[in-house]
């Protein structure tokens, strides 16, 4: 920018929203259907003194713009707004507020704790009906115009088929802050992310997607602060297009684009965890850093007839307004600026109910799936969501439409209860590694529409599950009030740690057999980050403000021995996943194919290896459960896989159902290290709460193309 700041913007234009270089300057565009003015502030390079205050000179189809000649990448800026402040009809404009650019693509500087961020006076008897007149520029971090120059010329997107995907949910902060091998200044930031023992690590597990939680720029909300805690997960938006700065260690865009750069090129894909339910503004009570402060009518849901106060469909205070034209334009914009800008290859939802919801309620046609679903960029990228929030109606696995991947709460409860020995599971064990037909199978959606889980950032970490039955959050400072009271976990005989070695033997085969089940199971697995290696969090099931040690992963562990047999475990399933079609069949079975003399393309069978009655489907006791599969593998051959699963607290013998084959073993949880082995006999043993993989060839007949051929 020249050194002689002007009196003046000129016009500009109204497109695009947010900051565009153009080489001669900048043209500003903001929407704010309500505001009587919005003036941009130009600050001085470190972001701490206002230099000029301009206002947007015009206002098109409810678009501020104006055009700041000479002006360049690195000027740093905000906004403000004039307006009612009248909260009672939903206004609550306040100039004395700096406000973040909701286009901001890059911030430098942080939040700082003040009673200047709200726009009322907090201490005040009529609370949120008070002006505060403070300015909270000192408190705000500033906005900072970009160049969005990049070479991806040589960027090859893996676009791995979901039928193949194995994602790995991780933290960007935690999985590098112990890590030995990366640099102190850049551990917790994307240059860690792509370090080459991270990579080898996700390699040896067979890892095809990395998926980040919140990497969007987040604001730490008060109580935490209160309590010296931070909200680690990220959870609490208050930038859609800009990372948070604490995770750039060069304090530069690329240094993102250069680690997602280096994953395409190992093969890996990025998925960003999102939030566009919410923002960190909270509720009526909330600060004003944004979008309060530029249109709160018209960006958040308020409650009609008394529009003081915000619909909180989300548990978080305030919900977006999705049924706003402008709205919903923001968060396509963002979804697209990072797919362009940063070559990421998918995004988990998070809440996503809350982004289907209209004025009735959850609707899989509402605006949001109908103009994701037709984009022609977004529409081709991994989409999962997280298929439930807390308002009416809010739970909604299997309800998204065709397009979207879900996570599968039902699949986690499931394995977690069958494991642990619950009684009458075993029909539902079988809908689960079936691939969850009941859910999944309408509008011709595939098995990977389920996304698989044990374990993850929410709730107790794999070791936990297996180590604790009560949850232990007493650190959050919330008197152990907060997280999920029930987890469908067992302690095997002590809480917590133990010197116990049959404890830590049946603790060890029930998280072996807990990942036997994701991996084997029809649907897409996902691996919460540390779980391969016994990360726990020592009962916590709500680590949401911990970033500490009890959150980061400990690469230390993973050389343990007990850590190194289960990565190794692990690692083994995922590639028997790779290696055999049926594993991960496009198709939901029915058990009406044939695909040799006497083998169906699926069939259910007792620890006998008889076939299921429906009696014995519903008897409570039945704790034992062979799924039989049969269709092509890798070569074009007829194979057939059994699953046997042991439920129970004894070891029993399995017998594999007629006809007669030769079987090998390929894997057995209750002895991990064995390796794949011709079956000596007619019966396996399968310990208790124990998992084994089975696979034989029959006679082969002459292909038919309609015999029975698993998806690839």
């Amino acid at each position: 920018m020249s050194n002689s700041l002007p009196s003046r913007l000129d016009p500009g234009t109204p497109y695009p929203l947010g900051a565009t270089w153009d080489g001669l300057g900048v043209n500003f565009a903001v929407f704010s259907a309500n505001a009587e003015q919005v003036d941009l502030c130009l600050f001085d390079p470190a972001g701490h003194k206002e230099l000029a205050r301009l206002p947007l000179p015009e206002c098109t189809d409810e678009i501020w713009h104006g055009y700041l000649p000479g002006a360049h990448p690195g000027t740093v800026y905000g906004l403000r707004a004039y307006g009612p402040y009248l909260p009672q009809y939903g206004h609550r404009f306040n100039p004395a507020k700096l406000l973040i650019d909701p286009y901001a693509k890059k911030l430098t500087g942080s939040f700082r704790a003040s009673d200047a961020l709200f726009g009322y006076r907090p201490h005040s008897s009529r609370h949120d009906l008070s002006l505060d007149k403070r300015d909270s520029a000192p408190a705000v971090p500033k906005c900072v115009v970009i160049d969005e120059a990049f070479d991806w010329s040589r960027d090859v997107r893996p676009e791995v088929p979901w039928p193949e995907t194995v994602i790995y949910e991780a933290h960007l902060r935690g999985v590098s802050m112990l890590n030995p091998d990366v640099r102190q200044h850049e551990r917790g930031t994307f240059a860690a992310l792509a370090s080459p023992r991270f990579i080898e690590h996700l390699h040896k597990l067979g890892i095809t997607a990395v998926e980040l939680l919140p990497i969007h720029a987040f604001l730490d909300e008060r109580f935490l602060l209160e309590r010296k805690l931070t909200n680690y997960w990220g959870y609490n938006t208050s930038a859609f297009f800009a990372p948070h700065p604490s995770y750039l260690s060069s304090r530069r865009l690329n240094e993102v684009r250069i680690a997602v750069r280096q994953l395409h090129a190992a093969g890996i894909e990025v998925i960003l965890d999102v939030v566009y339910n919410h923002t960190c503004e909270g509720n009526e009570l909330g600060p004003t850093v944004s979008w309060r402060g530029l249109d709160n009518a018209s960006y958040y849901r308020l409650i009609p007839g008394d529009e003081r106060y915000y619909i909180n469909d989300t548990g978080c205070g305030n919900t977006l307004n999705l049924s706003h034209p402008r709205v919903l334009q923001m968060v396509m914009d963002s979804l697209r600026y990072w797919v362009s800008a940063f070559h990421i290859d998918g995004f988990r939802f998070d809440l996503g109910v809350t982004l289907g919801r209209e004025g009735t309620g959850f609707d899989p046609g509402s605006g949001f799936f109908d103009v994701i679903r037709q984009d022609p960029v977004l529409s081709q990228r991994k989409l999962i969501s997280e298929p439930w929030d807390v308002g009416p109606g809010g739970y909604q696995v299997g309800r998204h439409p065709p397009g979207f991947g879900e996570w599968n709460d039902k699949f986690r409860d499931c394995v977690r209860r069958f494991w642990r020995g619950d009684a009458g599971m075993r029909a539902e064990l079988a809908a689960r590694i079936a691939g969850s037909a009941e859910l999944f199978n309408h509008r011709f959606r595939r098995p990977s529409a389920s996304v698989n889980y044990v374990a993850s950032h929410d709730g107790f970490t794999l070791a936990d599950v297996t180590a604790y039955e009560q949850k232990h959050n007493e650190a959050n400072g919330e008197n152990n009030a907060d997280g999920h009271n029930e987890n469908c976990s067992a302690n095997w005989g002590v809480e917590g740690p133990t010197e116990d070695a049959q404890i830590n033997a049946t603790r060890a085969r029930v998280a072996r057999s807990m990942l036997a089940s994701v991996f084997t199971s029809l649907g897409t697995p996902m691996l919460a980050a540390g779980d391969e290696f016994g990360r726990s969090q020592q009962g916590n099931n709500n680590a949401y403000c911990q970033d500490n040690a009890l959150s980061w992963l400990d690469w230390h562990l993973a050389e343990s021995e007990e850590g190194r047999v289960l990565t190794a475990f692990t690692a083994r399933l995922i590639a028997l996943r790779r290696q055999h079609p049926l594993l991960r069949d496009t198709r939901f079975l029915r058990g009406d194919v044939d695909v040799s003399p006497g083998i169906k393309d699926v069939d259910w069978f007792d620890e006998r290896g008889e076939p299921l009655t429906s009696e014995a489907w519903q008897d409570p006791q039945a704790r034992a459960l062979t799924l039989r599969r049969a269709g092509r593998d890798l070569d074009g051959n007829i194979e057939v896989l059994l699953l046997m699963h042991n439920g129970s607290e004894t070891d029993l013998m399995f017998s594999p159902p007629a006809p007669r084959l030769e079987w090998n073993v390929l894997a057995d949880s209750t002895d991990p290290g064995s390796p794949a082995h011709r079956l000596d006999g007619e019966q396996m043993r399968v310990g208790a709460h124990g998992f084994a993989l089975l696979a034989a060839q029959p006679p082969q007949p002459e292909r038919s193309p309609h015999a029975g051929a698993a998806g690839a």
